[in-house]
């Protein structure tokens, strides 16, 4: 149950945003992913020492990133960051002003991903393209300054969900686990029945119809709804990297995310839950506006400085 009223300070850029805004799901995916990119990119407003555009090498050919360095002196942690978008949605552009910050704060050299997307690749593709690229870093991050002995994964909503996928997966195989995942309110199952959804399952940003349809999109076949690398709560949680979890209170994503940083509490990973009851899904991206995005995202910075 929400413990509190939606920020006020986060409550008006919401209502800015969502003015007149259409469900994700109710429009062309290339309208949806045109409109994403006029709401939330390509605004810079960390100043950053440089960013390159990079190829690296992925399952079905090159797989975009952007490097991002602070102007801080190296050797620096790295940070692998997916996206959000419902798997469908977000890019390079829309996610670098996160990445800048993040950068700047922690500070850490930042990979930002650009996975191929639903629905023209659903579910493994994006998830082969984020692990390619975390191995790419393990290996060839000190190019840029960044330590290939210090690598976290960290993602924002679908990129969360990948995020936790990367972790397991490098636990289940050869790759170096990442020292620690930042999963900020991660989409980890389809169980749509939840409080959280019940009670925010209508609100402007996102709503449950989307998520229940690009679900759809990503996860084609009905087996693959049970798998881990898709629904990580599904799985066995021992032996994972340390996690940060960001949920908030106004977030049809919130009850999972608490669920998940609990789940893996219970088999012994070592878990820094960060829950903000005032906030809404997607309100870091808001830190330049908004005090309590602010201070979140100090937070999650200083978890991975870690």
């Amino acid at each position: 149950m929400t413990e509190t009223d939606l920020d006020p300070e986060l409550s008006a850029v919401v209502d800015q945003l969502g003015d007149g805004l259409p469900e994700w799901h109710a429009v062309t995916v290339e309208s949806a992913r045109q409109l994403e990119m006029e709401l939330f990119g390509p605004e810079r407003t960390t100043p950053v020492a440089y960013t390159r555009d990079v190829a690296v090498d992925g399952p079905e050919g090159p797989v975009p990133v952007r490097v991002v360095r602070p102007d801080a002196a190296g050797p620096l942690p790295t940070v692998v960051f997916y996206h959000g978008g419902l798997w469908a949605l977000g890019g390079l552009d829309s996610v670098e002003d996160i990445c800048r910050a993040l950068a700047d704060r922690v500070p850490a050299v930042v990979l930002a991903v650009d996975y191929r997307l639903a629905p023209e690749y659903p579910f493994p593709a994006g998830l082969d393209d984020c692990i390619s690229a975390y191995v790419w870093a393990r290996e060839h991050a000190d190019a840029f300054g960044g330590d290939t002995d210090r690598v976290c994964v960290a993602g924002t909503s679908a990129g969360g969900n990948l995020a936790a996928g990367v972790a397991r997966y490098c636990r289940d195989h050869t790759p170096p686990a990442p020292d620690r995942q930042a999963l900020l309110y991660p989409m980890v199952d389809d169980d749509f029945t939840r409080e959280s959804y019940r009670e925010h399952g209508d609100v402007p940003l996102l709503t449950q119809a989307a998520i229940e349809h690009f679900w759809g999109e990503y996860v084609r076949s009905p087996v693959d709804r049970a798998n881990p690398y898709v629904a990580p709560l599904c799985g066995d949680q021992t032996g994972l990297p340390p996690a940060t979890v960001v949920t908030a209170g106004h977030d049809p994503l919130c009850d999972e995310g608490r669920t998940y940083a609990n789940a893996l509490n219970e088999a012994g990973v070592t878990v820094t839950h960060n829950h903000y009851p005032s906030a809404c899904h997607g309100f870091l991206s808001t830190a330049d506006e908004v005090t309590l995005a602010d201070e979140a995202l100090a937070g999650v910075a200083a978890s991975l400085a870690k």
